[in-house]
């Protein structure tokens, strides 16, 4: 056996006779000899140190942004935890086909999730020693980060490019809608074919236009628009279109929603219009200002003409002033008493009524709207209440954490503003959940503790309430490297592994955030322990 810290030879290595696995992954579909090649260089990699490869893992056209898609990397991670796994070494090309991870953190914690199971993890840029100096650690977080910080680069150069590509006039990516279709042009703007649907273009110096679809769906598109300007509502409009056998583009019937997507949307009117919503780097779209929007006026020809947008955008204008609240109010009496009952669908599809969120957030919850004008859900909204509570109740439980932490170390904890994760140490990031209590229909309690894994906390305190949900029962202290699922769910009792994270206080939490001097750790030893040990 080696010393620890030596490094092995290639033939001490040949003598243990490895099996290992092998990771390929490849971006794009069009990238079509990358898995072989990447295959033929670890395969040479695994014979000079006599590895034996016995499992294959392949995503093939999968971004490696993140883990979501990537269906083999998660079946690699799962076989290797649950055991699975007949192999001690995984192999991969360099240390961007294992991830192109926005946090470039995120590519080490899955290393870390192997390598706890004794699965050594190895990139072929480099050779295999079995062992990690701080060199090497420094040089794989440097090469993590690269590839991460590729993915940034590349992400603004697309985005700079395809704005620049829309203020051209061309059409970037979804589908045209009903009564217009995508034409592909050549090089030389030339029209070349018209697209169907699901088609893309096949060389990067095509590039793609609107323009209005068959005679029949750009009559029926005029039709929509003088049917809405003498009066008639969205859904009238769209019961009209099932009744005659119209199909939208996808080949649905209508409603309220799709009538409003081709009476508001200025591409009818040869307009250009792109950054409406961004979702960068597989983040979750959100809307962005009218003065962010990328747009190119008169770019397509025009279905329908300006004077008819105009009146029609007037209405919504019109139609869109604010209402006070006793206006709303009444117009929602009037909706419960034609309808018996009320929920968000109904309020959505009512023409003259504004959409239900903007009631909501008006009113502070549709629950408070229903009580204000007398009307009682069948459905028992009691769980809305205790989570309204229960909100409450977790600013008052992180104060009270920190302000116990502070007095303990005598300094200030600071909260990270954007993700509202308490910093301790400087490098120790804790996230802290409320759990609240509620019964089976065979009378069992159970509690259920939802990660927030988009803020990647190291340890997230759970907290526990009592059944009736008004104090705290007990807490869990969960470090992220035990729980990687998304939630966890409780019983009363939880023996074993779980009863070891359990704890009535939270004075073993507190612990953690006095720093101790090394030579101190050194002589209690302590030294080389960390918040996740056992």
């Amino acid at each position: 056996m080696q010393p620890a810290g030596t490094a092995y030879t290639a033939a001490e290595i040949k003598s243990l006779r490895l099996k290992g696995a092998m990771y390929i992954r490849m971006s794009t579909e069009m990238q079509v000899e990358s898995p072989e090649n990447q295959e033929r260089a670890i395969r040479a990699y695994a014979a000079e140190y006599g590895i034996e490869i016995i499992k294959t893992y392949a995503d093939l056209g999968v971004s490696g942004i993140n883990t979501e898609k990537r269906e083999q990397f998660q079946a690699l991670i799962d076989d290797v935890e649950q055991g699975r796994n007949g192999y001690n070494i995984v192999l991969y090309l360099d240390e961007s086909r294992w991830g192109r991870f926005v946090d470039s953190r995120e590519a080490e914690y899955h290393r870390m999730r192997l390598e706890r199971r004794n699965v050594v993890c190895q990139s072929c840029e480099k050779p295999v020693t079995l062992t990690s100096n701080l060199a090497d650690r420094i040089m794989t977080l440097l090469r993590d980060e690269s590839a991460s910080d590729y993915c940034r680069q590349l992400s603004q150069k697309v985005w700079a490019g395809q704005c620049n590509l829309v203020s051209k006039g061309f059409r970037q990516g979804g589908v045209a809608g009903f009564g217009l279709r995508r034409m592909l042009l050549d090089e030389a703007g030339r029209p070349k074919q018209e697209l169907a649907m699901g088609q893309r273009k096949s060389l990067l110096t095509e590039r793609v236009i609107l323009m209005p679809g068959p005679e029949e769906e750009c009559r029926t598109v005029l039709w929509i628009y003088d049917q809405f300007i003498a009066g008639s509502s969205e859904t009238y409009i769209a019961t009209q279109l099932n009744e005659q056998g119209v199909k939208t583009h996808f080949g649905r019937p209508w409603s309220r929603g799709t009538v409003c997507e081709v009476l508001t949307n200025e591409k009818y009117v040869g307009n250009n219009l792109f950054n409406r919503t961004s979702g960068k780097m597989k983040s979750r779209a959100k809307p962005n200002p009218e003065n962010e929007w990328v747009r190119k006026d008169h770019a397509f020809e025009p279905v329908v003409d300006l004077e008819r947008f105009y009146i029609v955008q007037g209405i919504y204008r019109e139609r869109n002033k604010k209402a006070t609240d006793e206006e709303l109010l009444q117009g929602l009496r009037d909706l419960y008493a034609s309808q018996g009952r009320l929920s968000a669908l109904i309020i959505d599809e009512a023409d003259f009524l504004p959409p239900c969120s903007l009631i909501r957030n008006r009113f502070g919850g549709l629950l408070r709207v229903y009580q204000m004008i007398g009307y009682t859900p069948k459905r028992d909204y009691q769980y809305v209440a205790i989570n309204q509570r229960l909100r409450a109740l977790h600013a008052e439980i992180v104060a009270d954490v920190v302000r116990d932490i502070e007095n303990l170390c005598g300094r200030r904890i600071p909260i990270a503003p954007e993700s509202c994760l308490l910093e301790l140490n400087n490098n120790l990031y804790i996230s802290i959940v409320i759990s609240r209590c509620f019964t089976t229909p065979s009378g069992t309690r159970r509690w259920k503790i939802r990660f927030d894994s988009g803020l990647r906390p190291d340890i997230t305190v759970a907290i526990r309430m009592d059944v009736r949900n008004e104090a705290i029962r007990d807490y869990y202290i969960l470090p992220a490297l035990e729980f990687s699922a998304d939630q966890l769910k409780l019983s009363e009792e939880n023996a074993g592994f779980l009863d070891g994270f359990r704890t009535d206080t939270l004075d073993y939490l507190l612990k953690l955030s006095v720093n101790i001097s090394l030579d101190k750790a050194v002589h209690h030893g302590a030294w080389g322990h960390s918040a996740y040990s056992h």
